[in-house]
């Protein structure tokens, strides 16, 4: 009597083939050698002149109050310089810290100006008490107050003027610059400091924040 073959279902036929395929991929993953690590990549990095220690304002820069940094092209200060060579000499407006960029408005000079608002200018006040001008800081507003000669009441010429700089010694060793100012003031205002300077004594307040 011949005995008819049962047909396959089709389930164990594609289970049968899905093994196989799944032995065949096997295999080929174990033979295939290992994909090179991808390189590293490098950011491109930039120097930028930075203190090399805490200055004080004032200081005149030299050699060694100056480093290289490096810093990423989005985050390197505008106003700087790669060389801090090309900053020696200079004198600094404000007070920066170990590291800090030395930029253009750190400096005495045409950066420090720069950003000034429409209609104003710096003025340079020298005051009379020196110990007083010690007591400012770069950033401060103060009032400057004039006491004409055989007066016995003090006027105030500038209100809440902004303090861009306090320069101390001159780079010379002398006190060049002892007690003196710069402030940003209007036109007007910074005429009447240069009147008042010549004949009148001038200190300054500085008015609650």
């Amino acid at each position: 009597m011949t005995r008819i073959p049962r047909p396959r279902f089709p389930v164990h036929t594609a289970r049968r083939t899905g093994a196989g395929m799944l032995v065949v991929l096997a295999l080929v993953l174990a033979v295939r050698p290992d994909p090179s690590p991808a390189a590293p990549q490098v950011r491109a990095e930039l120097p930028v002149a930075v203190a090399a220690a805490d200055l004080p304002a004032g200081a005149v820069l030299v050699a060694a109050d100056l480093a290289a940094a490096r810093f990423p092209p989005e985050l390197r200060p505008a106003g700087g310089t790669a060389d801090p060579a090309e900053l020696v000499g200079r004198v600094l407006a404000g007070a920066v810290r170990a590291g800090e960029p030395v930029t253009d408005v750190r400096l005495v000079g045409r950066g420090l100006t720069a950003l000034l608002p429409e209609g104003q200018v710096a003025a340079p006040v020298r005051l009379a008490d020196l110990a007083v001008a010690a007591l400012v800081n770069t950033g401060d507003r103060v009032d400057v107050l004039a006491t004409a000669p055989d007066s016995g009441t003090a006027e105030v010429i500038a209100a809440a003027a902004l303090v861009l700089a306090t320069p101390g010694d001159g780079a010379d060793g002398q006190d060049t610059a002892a007690g003196l100012l710069l402030l940003a003031v209007d036109g007007p205002t910074a005429a009447r400091l240069a009147a008042m300077a010549t004949a009148a004594t001038l200190t300054i307040s500085l008015p609650p924040p």
